[in-house]
């Protein structure tokens, strides 16, 4: 196994060349190989004594990846480390992002190829720059790579961390659409993370408003519709109001997917079901499942019901809503209390509900009102609590000031 090991002899970036170039040529012959490898080594010298560091940088980049495949993860990992520093040695910002771009540009071409080391020699160079918008794209190098490999687990964890990073990098609002969409791709790929992977197709949704060209996140407005449905876990989204997804209504295409998703937010099972008798082509080229949908469809009715004002739900009424048995009535609430969609008690005597928490399908402008209107009363409320405990403990002071004049006069006497 050959090794690189850097000597005070020669420079590092020309020991990188000279070891890379002699594997290229290795198999040509030695009339072949030596005018080359002394023409590169000479092409890199030239570079380091001029200062031209993005020529050396791509130099050296193309010569690595020529043998990638032939050399040990080690041997990769220590190359790389070498090439890599290159960016500590540029001479302005722009050449900064060109030396990443060339960098990690061809770090993601060969993805099938030690691919998890490829994805740490990524977060090596992000490491090693001050430069915000450098890093962000070495990042999205790194997402690319997490698909293209099948290395996302390794990526995954750092996606909590994407607020802080967008501070960091304060990029614009179509990178920020670039991000977020990359993200979701690659949450897309493990059937445990649908949630997270919304979380973030609804955040690129969210960058369109009624002045962008909204035929761009048509396609994805749709996906997200889908995932939403299809979704056995997740009962509330904030998708419909989204002008990226609100277009749908209108398309000629798509109008029954957006009517789709209104019924799953705003209506019951009996809306669902004369839907589904009308577009039952339509459900199954996005291969949703009837019994899947109706059963979602029966909890988030359930929930419709569990938001009256009056806080009890009728056994009758459930019975109807959810068009079920009279024995199976309780079988659903218990489901909706596993879901955690609702907090209620069962009065089997009364056969009614009473409820005491319920979740909201949509969390909209109507939602926020109710909360600000419940906060207003909390908070009336508790000056209501302390104003009386005001006036009590100012009582209470009195009294216990006139017991001490007392006692005192009686002293006296």
């Amino acid at each position: 196994m050959t090794t690189i090991v850097p000597t005070s002899e020669e420079d590092p970036f020309l020991a990188v060349v000279r070891f890379t170039s002699q594997l290229a040529w290795a198999d040509a012959g030695p009339e072949a190989a030596e005018p080359e490898i002394s023409r590169l080594c000479r092409e890199a010298e030239e570079s380091i004594v001029a200062g031209k560091w993005l020529e050396l940088a791509s130099l050296m980049v193309t010569s690595a990846e020529l043998v990638s495949s032939k050399i040990s993860e080690k041997d990769l990992e220590c190359t790389y480390t070498i090439i890599c520093s290159l960016v500590k040695n540029a001479n302005s910002p722009e050449d900064v992002l060109e030396m990443v771009k060339a960098i990690s540009s061809k770090v993601v071409q060969q993805p099938s190829d030690k691919a998890s080391l490829r994805l740490k020699i990524l977060f090596n160079l992000y490491n090693l720059l001050d430069h915000p918008y450098a890093r962000f794209q070495v990042y999205m190098k790194a997402l690319t790579l997490a698909v293209e490999g099948k290395v996302a687990e390794y990526l995954v964890p750092s996606f909590k961390k994407i607020d802080n990073f967008l501070k960091e990098w304060n990029i614009d609002t179509r990178d920020q659409r670039q991000l977020f969409l990359a993200i979701a791709n690659v949450l897309r790929e493990n059937k445990s993370l649908v949630k997270e992977s919304l979380n973030f197709l609804t955040k690129y949704l969210a960058t369109f408003s009624n002045e962008d060209a909204l035929d761009e996140a048509k396609e994805e407005s749709v996906r997200a519709v889908i995932e939403f449905v299809k979704a056995s876990s997740i009962f509330q989204c904030d998708l419909l109001d989204l002008p990226a997804v609100a277009q749908l209504e209108k398309d000629a295409k798509y109008a029954p997917v957006y009517q789709l998703l209104k019924i799953f937010l705003t209506q019951r099972l009996n809306a669902y079901l004369e839907f589904q008798a009308a577009n039952a082509e339509c459900l199954q080229s996005y291969g949703l499942v009837d019994e899947d949908c109706v059963t979602k469809m029966r909890l988030l009715s359930l929930v419709d019901l569990a938001s009256d004002e009056s806080g009890k739900i009728p056994y009758a009424s459930i019975k109807d809503t959810l068009q079920v048995k009279e024995e199976e009535v309780e079988l659903w609430i218990v489901k909706a209390i596993t879901a955690k969609l609702i907090d209620c008690k069962m009065d089997q005597m009364n056969q009614v509900v009473i409820v005491s928490r319920c979740s909201e399908r949509e969390f909209g402008s109507k939602q926020w009102q109710t909360l600000r209107t419940k906060l207003a009363t909390w908070r009336d409320n508790i000056g209501n609590v302390i104003s009386t405990i005001e006036s009590n403990k100012v009582t209470e002071e009195g009294s216990q000031a006139s017991s001490s004049s007392a006692a005192a006069i009686q002293g006296v006497r």
